[in-house]
């Protein structure tokens, strides 16, 4: 008989290896990294990020937010139950959380102060590594 332990919480979330990452790391421009992987969170995040280095506030909060809802549906394809970690430390999951920073800080700027507090708590939630990382 297999007991489980009550108080380990739910269990860590691994996405797969995100299928823009080895074309972005080669030198593939996020923005057709985008088009050819719509689903590939990794590339939402370095364009909202990119966009946010450049003041483009909208754009980048339009970025991050098409990244975050892709990596929630993926997540979630990956046995997430809508909590639990979500850990920095693997590589594929960097994407994911990169556009729930970049949503936050974009959410700040437009002084949408809820949205930028529950996302800013998410990452939080889902890996403290990362939101100190991602700060």
């Amino acid at each position: 008989m297999e007991l489980n332990n009550l108080l380990s919480g739910p269990p860590e979330t691994l996405l797969p290896v995100d299928p823009a990452a080895a074309e972005l790391a080669a030198g593939t421009t996020p923005a057709d990294a985008a088009a050819k992987y719509p689903a590939s969170s990794l590339a939402w995040a370095e364009l909202a990020e990119a966009a946010l280095a450049d003041g483009r506030t909208i754009e980048a909060y339009a970025f991050a937010r098409t990244g975050y809802h892709r990596g929630l549906d993926l997540l979630r394809r990956n046995g997430w139950k809508g909590h639990g970690p979500v850990p920095w430390e693997h590589e594929p999951n960097r994407g994911f959380l990169r556009c729930l920073a970049a949503l936050g800080k974009a959410a700040a700027i437009i002084e949408e102060k809820d949205e930028a507090e529950r996302c800013l708590t998410f990452l939080r939630d889902s890996s403290p590594t990362g939101a100190d990382a991602l700060a």
